[in-house]
């Protein structure tokens, strides 16, 4: 919970239909039972987060499009209440809340999604006293870490306002952000990509001092754009997820981070740890259960004294005749040409190798996949140079922001 000197006068923007309130005035709720907002918007989980700060309660955010028939059968067993979009659904039990309790969903990435405890000061990275007056934009899945991640800096820091945009209404997120004053906006990388290839022009009028990235691996291409329409913003990358919070913040300017920060022990910072390829993690922000080292499945790669993160371990490495091959390095060297805004790179399965490397890309010009070829092979190993280059009109995306590829 929060003490009542917490900035309720912090100002809730919707932009459906311009409406502004505070965290004050917001509708009131209760949690009385364990609760789970399944909400059709992010604006209508935040009377839910107001009532968990102020009175506590046990609480689970979650866009009401996630909740399938499986799911809806495990909260309910589980002794939840369903409210908001699911409102009406049958009660099941008379379980206490655990008192302070707030349940994030995995994205469901490698299976069925999974409920990950938090309370709301391990959600609340940013404790201390922040000197400039932010205007965020949130336009986040409601209920995921990062869409938690800019609410409680609304709810936290004064002067902190919240832009509240819907995954679904990104594609005009731009014009919204000038007309309500966005001064900061966090989004993945494929977000980034794709608000630069609309429009870079009416972007670069958007006064944005703080740029955030994150929830996938960051390139430098994607930070030298941004640096290229933002010259006066802090550019930040974090790496963060349900399990282990916000871990890895890096200010500047470059992919990858220090890799004097492996093993580095400090009081309440998590320790970075390298296991053969993978990333592992002891967090003072992890969900609970999750105490000590937490694999995170990620891959690394440390070259010229940075630590690069390329992806998930079990879909980064692509065995090409005996020679190993990491998609995320491929594409890295791919979004590196000035012509290519996305790629993403697999292997497809052939004779006598096994597999070779195949790629698709989206480009802001009519540059030929020949030279896009050239490019490659002038940087890699002859046996990780894409055999095949699809050209893609747009950048497929799921509603977490991050390519559906």
């Amino acid at each position: 919970m929060l003490a009542d000197s917490q900035p309720w006068s912090n100002h809730v923007i919707d932009v459906r239909d311009g409406s502004t309130t505070a965290w004050e005035t917001l509708p009131a709720v209760t949690l009385e039972r364990p609760t789970v907002a399944a909400v059709a918007s992010s604006v209508d989980a935040l009377p839910y987060v107001a009532a968990v700060a102020r009175s506590g309660g046990e609480l689970l955010v979650v866009a009401e499009r996630r909740v399938d028939d499986a799911l809806r059968t495990e909260l309910l067993s589980d002794g939840f209440r369903l409210v908001g979009a699911l409102d009406g659904a049958p009660d099941s039990g008379t379980r206490a809340a655990e008192d302070g309790r707030i349940w994030l969903l995995t994205s469901g990435s490698t299976g069925r999604p999974k409920r990950v405890a938090h309370t709301l000061a391990s959600l609340t990275t940013v404790k201390g006293a922040q000197a400039t007056p932010r205007r965020w934009l949130c336009p986040y899945s409601p209920g995921t870490y990062a869409w938690w991640q800019v609410v409680t800096l609304g709810l936290t820091q004064p002067g902190h306002d919240l832009v509240v945009v819907d995954p679904s209404d990104l594609e005009h997120w731009v014009p919204l952000a000038l007309d309500h004053e966005v001064t900061a906006a966090s989004g993945t990388p494929t977000f980034w990509r794709q608000s630069v290839l609309r429009d870079p022009e009416t972007l670069a009028r958007v006064p944005l001092q703080q740029i955030s990235l994150g929830g996938e691996p960051v390139d430098q291409a994607v930070i030298d754009q941004l640096r290229e329409l933002f010259p006066e913003a802090r550019i930040s990358w974090i790496y963060a997820s349900s399990e282990v919070g916000a871990s890895i913040v890096v200010h500047d300017g470059l992919a990858g981070f220090p890799q004097a920060w492996l093993g580095r022990a400090s009081v309440d910072r998590p320790l970075i740890e390298v296991d053969g390829d993978e990333l592992v993690i002891t967090s003072p922000h992890h969900g609970r259960g999750l105490d000590g080292p937490v694999r995170t499945g990620d891959r690394v790669r440390v070259e010229d004294g940075r630590v690069y993160i390329t992806g998930r371990l079990d879909r980064d490495e692509i065995n090409v005749g005996g020679s190993k091959v990491s998609a995320g390095h491929v594409r890295d060297t791919l979004q590196s040409h000035p012509s290519v805004v996305w790629a993403s790179v697999r292997g497809r399965r052939a004779p006598l190798v096994g597999s070779v490397v195949v790629a698709d890309v989206v480009l802001r010009d009519d540059t030929p996949t020949a030279e896009l070829t050239g490019w490659a092979s002038e940087r890699l190993p002859e046996y990780a140079v894409p055999r095949r280059l699809k050209v893609l009109d747009t950048i497929p995306t799921k509603e977490t922001l991050k390519s559906d590829a």
